[in-house]
């Protein structure tokens, strides 16, 4: 990985970590918040390679609040099941009333 690419990664990280328990955010969201809105998909990169590193990445889907990156935790529904430990409904990969959940960071933060 490029240094650049790598600190980016932990700026994602950073964000990630401030998601408060109950609350989830999107790839597109974070992006926005370190501006630079078009990266969503290095978000999930980052998101990809975050495991043993502390960040609670099931809190991050996509700008729908569907379950895309579930595939890449352990188990089969291993995403789903700790966001419904938070007290999330999921409903066929669906976050329910996405937009009472979502945690935007643009609101929510200061700039790191």
């Amino acid at each position: 990985m490029k240094p650049e690419t790598e600190s980016f990664f932990e700026r994602v990280y950073e964000v990630a970590k401030l998601i408060p328990y109950g609350k989830v955010t999107s790839y597109g969201a974070i992006a926005k918040y370190l501006g630079a809105a078009k990266s969503a998909r290095i978000v999930g990169y980052a998101m990809n390679g975050s495991f043993g590193k502390d960040v609670p990445a099931h809190r991050v889907v996509n700008r729908k609040g569907l379950l895309t990156g579930k595939h890449h935790f352990e188990g089969t529904n291993l995403m789903q099941q700790l966001l419904e430990s938070e007290g999330i409904e999921i409903i066929d990969n669906q976050i329910q009333n996405f937009e009472a959940v979502f945690w935007n960071p643009l609101v929510e933060l200061e700039q790191l």
